[in-house]
């Protein structure tokens, strides 16, 4: 099995340009401030085996900034959860408790979405 190295994301195996290099074509995004980012909040359990996650969708910034948004989020809620690709999930119906805390915290703009 090959090795894959982690500057081949885009499925380059070989160039033969002296001067090629690997661009990072991910651009370094502010985080926006909590009154600014419309987040929404969303009920899921589809392909996750029929069990029920609450969704928090809409986040704009760096993936640091939202880990530590996810944590928070986790601790509030008392549950496991995850947050990557501008996306977190947490563990159960927590779309109450998750506003609230959203809106305690400045993050004005919040909702919740869907059914």
């Amino acid at each position: 099995m090959a090795k894959k190295n982690s500057a081949d994301k885009n499925g380059f195996v070989y160039s033969t340009d002296p001067n090629f290099s690997f661009n990072n074509e991910e651009e370094d995004v502010d985080t926006l401030v909590p009154s600014e980012q419309k987040l929404r909040i969303w009920l899921d359990s589809k392909k996750r085996a029929g069990k029920t996650v609450t969704l928090v969708t809409g986040f704009i910034g760096k993936e640091e900034d939202l880990q530590a948004l996810g944590k928070q989020l986790k601790n509030t809620c008392g549950t496991g959860g995850n947050a990557k690709d501008s996306e977190i999930i947490i563990q159960g119906d927590q779309r109450d408790k998750i506003l609230q805390w959203l809106l305690k915290n400045k993050y004005s703009q919040s909702k919740k979405a869907g059914a």
